[in-house]
């Protein structure tokens, strides 16, 4: 199985890397440029017409490496299924935006309904096709006795928390694609810590899938470290969020990912708490959101807050690891 899973990732990464020096000219030479938000730090601007959608670069890498090795696995073709299913949320979004010419790409009302729809087809076939169940695992509670303590959700808690999870997980990504290797970088390292898990669990599956999203990723950060050539776009965000929420909920992992991916967390609060606290007191807590973009106002390079936030994204997927001992 170890063979699987680290042929899923060699060849997704290949494939990925193969893929940037044909993908990006064309991108580009179809005007598939980003728009740069003017309230933005001044620095993006140069940025403005980098080729964007280059989440495609990551979908084929995953495709390649993960539907070839995870074939007969339900579960990691679910997984795989999630990814691509919110990467096409993702490039409708693109498309409208980039190609048409609609500044908001797809309404807000009809990027969350489609990805509400999907969490809740996964949710309904775990909960009701396969022996997944509707518990929740504890971290930490492996080091009290073998096996841990589980929380047994019921199924209208386990539809809520799959929902929230999976959307949740997907737009967390989306607010953190906003510097050069930021989001695929966690990804990739989130990815990794799910496949360490996916394994702990017996479900190689789920492991190869991951394994395949991480290498995709992997091969994109060739093209999209600093100076980004191309950037993912929703295309690439949904699509990664979509798939490490899924992972997680299949594994019985939520909380492992909360922990994992708590840059992705503390993204999402940094939002929520700048909008929060001007609309009630008029008053910023950052100096802008998300977190980083405070950071770079606050006079970081762009390459520091990115290796910071892998950094503690590594630090943070290994204390995720350490509570899920003994919970398989």
């Amino acid at each position: 199985m170890e063979k699987t899973i680290w042929t899923a990732f060699a060849v997704a990464t290949a494939v990925a890397a193969l893929l940037g020096p044909l993908a990006i000219p064309v991108l580009r030479r179809l005007k598939f440029g980003q728009n740069i938000r003017s309230d933005g730090p001044a620095r993006h601007l140069q940025k403005a017409g980098t080729p964007t959608m280059g989440g495609i670069i990551i979908l084929a890498g995953t495709a390649s490496g993960g539907f070839w090795q995870a074939y007969g696995s339900a579960e990691g073709i679910s997984v795989l299924l999630m990814v691509f299913g919110y990467g096409l949320i993702g490039f409708l979004d693109d498309y409208k935006k980039v190609v048409l010419g609609r500044s908001l790409g797809l309404r807000a009302r009809e990027k969350l309904l489609g990805q509400v729809l999907l969490a809740v087809v996964l949710a309904c076939w775990l909960a009701f096709k396969t022996d997944r169940g509707t518990g929740l695992a504890l971290p930490f509670s492996g080091f009290a006795g073998p096996g841990g303590s589980n929380l047994e959700l019921g199924w209208g808690l386990f539809l809520a928390l799959t929902v929230v999870v999976v959307v949740g997980t997907a737009n967390a990504v989306n607010l953190t694609d906003g510097l050069d290797g930021l989001a695929a970088g966690v990804s990739l390292l989130v990815a990794i810590g799910l496949v360490v898990v996916a394994l702990a669990e017996g479900k190689a599956g789920v492991g190869v899938s991951m394994a395949a999203l991480a290498g995709g990723c992997l091969g994109f950060l060739f093209y999209n470290r600093h100076p980004a050539r191309v950037f993912m776009g929703d295309t690439g965000s949904l699509a990664l969020g979509g798939g490490l929420g899924a992972a997680a909920v299949i594994t019985g992992s939520e909380l492992f990912l909360f922990i994992a991916g708590g840059i992705l967390v503390l993204e999402v609060l940094s939002v929520i708490i700048q909008v929060v606290s001007f609309q009630s007191t008029g008053r910023r807590v950052f100096r802008m959101s998300p977190l980083h973009h405070h950071f770079e106002l606050c006079g970081w390079s762009e390459n520091k807050v990115v290796l910071t936030f892998w950094v503690a994204t590594l630090a943070l997927v290994l204390i995720g690891l350490a509570g899920m001992y003994r919970l398989g």
